[in-house]
């Protein structure tokens, strides 16, 4: 023990006498290292075909036309790059341009903004048959809760074989390549449509550590009855509270999500790898699934199918928080909200039926009690009217008796507490880009 206890008090000395020149020539600390975060995403979805009871609002094929569509960020960052998805393209996909800047109004940009788009060092790219395209880091300061244009020419004839049905936004369609345009909607032969084509993120280049909460959804998250074009879906709310902390939303609802089957997307234990586990920076995961699962079989949507049992929805939320344990993300799951008289006057007005509340409530009970969850958002206790219980509050209805309107979104993210989404993540202030 004598001959090492002095061993330390040498070391120490020999390491206070290096001289100022041994100093000088130290290497200095590297420089913390920047790391990518997704700001925005908007999960891909196979295009169906004209036999569904929902049309799908886009063409058909694209052949030497522009799409342009505006996304806003939640926290913003010194770079950023964007994705594109070929997810259920058979074929490869050729961009011939495409373009980024920060939005102004309407298909307007910054002229001082506008961005050329490299892939791999190349202003054109293939897409290959089920796969992204991720863009080279652009230099474009974006603070938080940017909007940002992102602009892509189709110099080839296109089959429009991926999309994100509700994107809640206005996409301009235009003829020939209007990348750089200043403006597009006036152009001769402009199309619009409220669908997402090609674009599927966006990440920012953020600090170490940065997270990011992903809202894994049906069209309660996907936003099917928010107003159009003002970011008033819930998850939106969300991310205005949680852009000063450094955090980011994205948003992984697909209207007519299920956790168990597919309908108009895959099924979120099918899609949970890339949608959300494989976003950079996801930390935690708040999952709003079920009403589809228990309400779609026997409507117009699922004539045939059968209902699921209350086993086998339990048994889907333990294998996604399984996937996502094995990952390191957090699971936050949140009660199914009331929807008595839910559609009515449409071909769906039997989406509600007593026989699935009683399901709806027993899923509910379980996600409460489980103890599976890391936390439980009760949505379900926050949005019913208390004088009816089986209703959404009316305040916050959207007067389909089934989504909330753009008050109740906004209730639905004010009435969670922060610190059940922070994961330990310290505030920081909010990013103020500079533009370069």
């Amino acid at each position: 023990m004598q001959r090492h206890s002095l061993l330390p008090a040498a070391l120490l000395s020999l390491a206070f006498s290096a001289s100022p020149l041994q100093a000088a020539n130290a290497e200095p600390a590297p420089a913390p290292v920047s790391t990518w975060l997704a700001s925005w995403t908007a999960g891909p979805q196979a295009v169906w075909g004209s036999d569904f009871v929902l049309p799908a609002n886009v063409p058909a094929v694209l052949h030497g036309q522009t799409v342009r569509q505006v996304a806003r960020l939640s926290v913003g960052g010194p770079r950023v790059r964007i994705v594109l998805s070929n997810a259920y393209g058979k074929v490869p996909q050729r961009i011939g341009a495409a373009t980024v800047a920060l939005a102004a109004s309407g298909s307007a940009i910054e002229a001082g903004s506008l961005r050329t788009l490299t892939f791999s060092g190349q202003p054109a790219a293939t897409m290959a048959p089920g796969a992204p395209l991720v863009s080279d880091p652009i230099d474009l300061s974006v603070p938080d809760l940017a909007r940002l244009t992102v602009s892509v020419h189709l110099p080839q004839p296109s089959a429009t074989a991926t999309f994100h049905w509700d994107g809640r936004e206005t996409a301009w369609i235009a003829p020939q390549d209007q990348t750089r345009s200043l403006r597009i909607d006036d152009a001769p032969g402009v199309q619009t449509t409220t669908a997402r084509l090609l674009l599927s993120a966006i990440d920012v280049e953020a600090a170490p550590g940065a997270q990011a909460v992903a809202i894994l959804g049906d069209s309660i998250t996907d936003g099917a009855s928010a107003s159009l074009g003002i970011n008033a879906r819930w998850p939106d709310f969300l991310a205005e509270r949680l852009a000063p902390h450094g955090v980011a939303v994205i948003n992984a609802g697909i209207s007519g999500g299920r956790l168990l089957s597919d309908g108009m997307g895959e099924n979120a234990l099918a899609r949970f790898e890339r949608d959300v586990l494989a976003q950079p920076g996801v930390r935690t995961v708040v999952v709003l699934l079920g009403i589809n699962d228990i309400s779609w079989p026997g409507t117009a949507f699922a004539p045939r199918a059968q209902r699921p049992t209350l086993e086998e929805l339990s048994s889907g939320y333990a294998q996604l928080v399984a996937q996502a344990r094995s990952r390191g993300v957090r699971v936050i799951g949140a009660t199914v909200m009331p929807f008595a008289g839910a559609l009515p006057g449409t071909p769906l007005s039997d989406y509600y039926q007593k026989e699935k509340d009683a399901l709806r409530q027993q899923l509910n009970a379980w996600i409460r009690t489980s103890g599976l969850f890391d936390a439980v958002l009760d949505f379900d206790a926050l949005a019913r009217d208390p004088a009816h219980p089986l209703r959404l509050l009316p305040a916050y209805d959207s007067g389909d008796h089934l989504h909330p309107g753009d008050a109740g979104n906004r209730a639905l993210a004010e009435g969670i507490d922060l610190p059940l989404l922070l994961n330990g993540q310290s505030p920081r202030p909010a990013y103020k880009a500079v533009l370069r």
